[in-house]
């Protein structure tokens, strides 16, 4: 059972490297249930299933991102590798401009070593 929590928070930490400009302005406390609730069910998957279903699974489950990221967002004209041009994706996923630019520059003062206490 180790080792598929091990694949199942391997994989969602390299999703997040490599996709988080998805998620900008998703709140933590979903970011944080979908990684419980992912691994939950995968580990039941696993246990019921056996390895074999897991592995199944997994790879299954990475059937949606990409219709997500190859088909469906180029469809809606923007780019499904780098979300791209922000202000149609973030139409698309319903975030608020004034949010979005707040949010944006708070991520980059604290990526540059900025503190807002100051």
């Amino acid at each position: 059972m180790w080792q598929e929590i091990a694949i199942v928070s391997a994989l969602f930490a390299l999703g997040n490297i490599l996709f988080r400009h998805f998620e900008e302005m998703t709140p933590k406390w979903r970011r944080v249930l979908k990684f419980i609730l992912f691994t939950i069910i995968f580990c039941a998957i696993s246990y019921y299933g056996g390895k074999k279903w897991f592995y199944i699974s997994i790879g299954l489950s990475f059937l949606f991102p990409i219709i997500i990221h190859v088909w469906w967002l180029p469809k809606k004209g923007i780019n499904g590798w780098t979300g791209e041009p922000k202000e149609r994706y973030y139409e698309l996923r319903g975030w608020s401009k004034t949010n979005l630019r707040k949010n944006h520059l708070t991520f980059r003062e604290n990526e540059a070593g900025g503190n807002k206490a100051e």
